[in-house]
């Protein structure tokens, strides 16, 4: 059992949270780009409201603890921990209420080299108290824009985890699957259940637009989320997306695992090491 300052403590060694290796001139770029509704940075959401800079800044000083002053522009963001480790209650809480009533869960990350482990043990704990961890559309191809112009992508299952991989792409480190921001990849998997006739996912567990594109569409959806990636706290404050932890996302893979400990223990779910 991993105590609350235990976690703390971890968040700040391991800068999960405390000063960050995302720089305030990305998180910056990532709110204006959202201020001015840039796809890139929506993930699926459609935001009710306008957000404008100064709004998001507001926002993510709130969710997150970045400097609220508009004049600090560099050097690394900070995310305060008190806010993460609040969160991962709040996530833990609902993933321990979805088990309770048995509901359909849906994995899925953009993240899989950094988070495909944390996801993955989740899923496992999941499987093994008696939820189906649902797992559709398995080599479906979806077209995702990136940076680089579109690329056909494959939908793809790693230990439960839905992600996507590059077709044709076989370079070191591509077997894990790619990074992606992309809500398409929910919307394809969530279409295919319902072409199928379900069941459809009363919950979806994940970040980018596997959260965002998920709680546009109505799905109850959890993730984690980094200081410049606004669109699921805004999800979070306009009631589409049900907890957004803000931490880093891009640390190495093991940092996570006292996170995967201390969810799964308020979760109340014993730890599995091997998808079933």
């Amino acid at each position: 059992m991993l105590s609350t300052a235990a976690l703390r403590a971890h968040l700040l060694a391991a800068r999960l949270a405390g000063p960050v290796a995302t720089s305030r001139e990305a998180s910056l770029r990532s709110y204006r780009l959202f201020a001015a509704r840039d796809p890139r940075v929506l993930l699926g959401l459609d935001p009710v409201r306008p957000w404008g800079e100064g709004d998001l800044l507001r926002l993510m000083a709130d969710r997150c603890g970045v400097s609220a002053d508009p004049a600090h522009v560099s050097g690394p963001d900070v995310i305060d921990p008190e806010r993460t480790v609040e969160a991962l209650e709040a996530f833990a809480g609902r993933l321990g209420a979805a088990v309770r009533v048995g509901s359909p869960v849906l994995f899925g990350t953009g993240h899989p080299h950094r988070l495909l482990d944390f996801y993955a043990s989740l899923a496992a704990a999941v499987s093994a108290a008696g939820c189906v961890v649902l797992t559709p559309a398995q080599g479906v191809c979806v077209d995702v824009p990136t940076r680089f112009g579109v690329r056909t992508h494959r939908i793809d299952y790693v230990r439960g985890v839905a992600l996507v991989r590059e077709t044709g792409v076989r370079e070191p480190g591509s077997a894990t699957g790619a990074h992606s921001h992309s809500p398409l990849p929910v919307r394809v998997v969530l279409g295919a259940l319902a072409e199928a006739g379900g069941p459809l996912p009363e919950l979806v567990v994940g970040d980018h637009g596997w959260v965002c594109g998920a709680g546009q569409l109505g799905v109850e959806a959890i993730g984690l989320a980094d200081t410049d990636d606004p669109a699921l706290f805004v999800g979070e404050a306009e009631g589409r997306v049900s907890v957004a932890v803000p931490l880093d996302d891009g640390v190495r893979a093991d940092y996570y695992r006292p996170l995967t400990r201390y969810v799964l223990d308020r979760a109340c779910l014993p730890v599995r090491q091997e998808w079933p």
